[in-house]
């Protein structure tokens, strides 16, 4: 372990009527630079190999949208949960669905907000918008558009002092920079995104922002979720996917507490190096689990288009039926009606069939409006997923 000492200051601020120690982290790169023994650099390679072959997964993929759209969906569920809601994939599918009735509100809003923060800050910089701190600001604004959170200061820095853990400010676990250091700190960070000068690879400069991202806690919530995002965003933004599609929220939940340990010798220890390792081991892991997510799902459309064949003449309507729930794995007969253009009857025919083969099931039970999942489909992506 290299041990730095401690990676930044101490100043005294006010919380709840205390006067507390809030940690206001150095500016990045790390001093002394980082030390790349061996087997680090092993690590590295490791890591960025496994990235290529997550960025070419669109090519192995007959149709990409099939695996994006639900593994986007996937992540926020885990981001979300990590922050402590109870929301399932299925509850998101169904809420983007029809706003539907009996999924808990609260905590699907919530996800939801994550795609669409995502897909907000994604359209912003296939616009030319570089990644900044404006740009941050406005996905934050849409992560806490509405729900909970909504009432604290969406798309904006804070203004008060936050704390983390504990029941009070004078016992909490971490104490971010008071609010009057928040803005400068993030532009150190900006600079540093983008300084030419550094001499470490996207995948380090993305694990050394990250926690830099954390340590500042520059908004009043939703501060876990963006600072994930961050890092495919980042990995994105200098070309290494060509769509964000690095989510490490999985491992993170997975090793919470040496994640939570890793972050804290960085501002204690200055051990760089201990959460740099940590980080390129998820970053493989999750990279390789990724590719192997989308061949299972693959070899299961594949699989049950094989079956579907067998139907007949029925067979090309159910095809169809079925490459849409590939798509969206959860969906109404009306709205396949509509995206297909096929006729009400004729896709709750396919659907019926698809049913009796155990491919689909319907989920509400009610005789109208029905909703039919792809349970297979939703199980692979499930794997790791349920709430906690």
């Amino acid at each position: 372990m290299v041990e730095r000492g401690s990676t930044g200051e101490y100043l005294t601020s006010m919380a709840g009527g205390e006067a507390v120690r809030a940690f206001v982290p150095a500016p990045l790169p790390p001093e002394p630079p980082l030390q790349f023994t061996p087997e680090r650099r092993r690590l590295l390679e490791r890591a960025t190999l496994a990235l290529g072959r997550l960025d070419s997964i669109t090519l192995l993929l007959p149709d990409p949208e099939i695996f994006l759209y639900s593994y986007v969906r996937r992540e926020a569920v885990l981001s979300s949960q990590i922050e402590g809601t109870q929301s399932s994939l299925a509850d998101l599918l169904q809420f983007e669905l029809e706003q539907a009735p009996g999924v808990p509100f609260d905590d699907v809003v919530e996800v939801s907000n994550y795609v669409q923060a995502l897909e907000h800050g994604l359209s912003r910089l296939k616009e030319g918008m570089p990644l900044c701190n404006r740009l941050l600001r406005e996905m934050h604004g849409v992560l806490l558009s509405r729900g909970r959170g909504s009432g604290k200061q969406p798309g904006e820095f804070r203004r008060s002092q936050n704390w983390i853990g504990g029941t009070r400010p004078g016992n909490a676990f971490f104490v971010p920079p008071p609010p009057q250091a928040v803005d400068s700190c993030m532009a150190d960070l900006e600079r540093f995104i983008h300084d030419p000068d550094q001499p470490y690879p996207t995948l380090v400069k993305a694990a050394l922002t990250h926690v830099q991202f954390e340590t500042i806690h520059p908004f009043l919530d939703g501060n876990g979720r963006l600072g994930r995002l961050l890092i495919s965003f980042m990995l994105h933004d200098a070309g290494m996917l060509s769509r964000p599609l690095l989510y490490l929220s999985l491992y993170f939940k997975t090793h919470r507490q040496a994640y939570y340990e890793r972050l804290d010798q960085v501002r204690t220890k200055g051990d760089w190096e201990g959460w740099i390792d940590f980080f390129l081991e998820g970053v493989e892991q999750t990279a390789l689990d990724a590719v192997e997510t989308a061949r299972r799902l693959v070899a299961l459309m594949q699989q049950d288009e094989q079956r579907i064949h067998q139907m007949g003449r029925r067979a090309g309507t159910a095809l169809r039926v079925h490459r849409m729930l590939g798509h969206r794995p959860l969906q109404s007969i009306k709205d396949i009606a509509n995206a297909l253009d096929l006729s009400y009857p004729a896709v709750s025919r396919s659907l019926e069939a698809l049913a009796n083969l155990g491919i689909m099931r319907e989920i509400t039970g009610r005789q109208r409006n029905r909703i039919y999942a792809y349970q297979a489909f939703l199980d692979i992506l499930n794997e790791g997923a349920q709430p906690l």
